[in-house]
């Protein structure tokens, strides 16, 4: 079981613009390694505090094939961004919902590790989608809002009807 809940879409709390994180300590790395295990108990390869109700300006990541390389990245900011790629992206908030998404295709990332250490990372990729994907969970943004409207009332309409189906589902157990 997961230790912390992620926010499902339509859910406002994951339009709150996520806080700057003063300093490193020990609870903000038990919060780190809480969403380490609910990213890989929800198959995911980056996850964003506010996506579990923490608006902090943290997310983390694992893009790896074997997931064996976790990445912190605390107080995040692209300070290069370079090209142009569509790929499809889906989201832990968004359950079985997949989109094609322009993004940077290079970008450069200045963010502080889990040690208190600020860092800067070249990435191009998955990883560079995974980056600028939960960037703008901690800006109140999220992939469907590169969508069009019809697109988006779709989505919304989908997994508020899949809701109700496991609302109705529990409350027969």
């Amino acid at each position: 079981m997961s230790k912390l809940t992620v926010l499902k879409y339509p859910d406002e709390r994951l339009r709150k613009v996520a806080e700057p994180i003063a300093g490193v300590d020990d609870a903000l790395r038990s919060t780190i390694d809480d969403m380490f295990e609910t990213m890989y108990e929800s198959q995911g390869v980056g996850l964003a505090a506010t996506q579990v109700d923490v608006h902090r300006r943290l997310f983390v990541a694992d893009c790896s094939e074997d997931q064996n390389e976790p990445m912190v990245f605390i107080n995040p900011e692209i300070t290069k961004a370079e090209g142009h790629f569509t790929n499809d992206e889906g989201c832990l908030s968004f359950p079985n919902v997949y989109a094609k998404v322009e993004r940077a295709e290079h970008i450069t990332v200045k963010a502080i590790d889990r040690n208190g250490e600020e860092f800067s990372l070249d990435a191009e990729g998955l990883l560079a989608i995974c980056i600028q994907h939960e960037i703008d969970h901690l800006n109140g943004k999220l992939f469907v809002d590169y969508l069009s409207p019809l697109k988006q009332n779709r989505i919304r309409k989908k997994l508020e009807k899949e809701q109700r189906i496991q609302e109705k589902l529990e409350a027969d157990a």
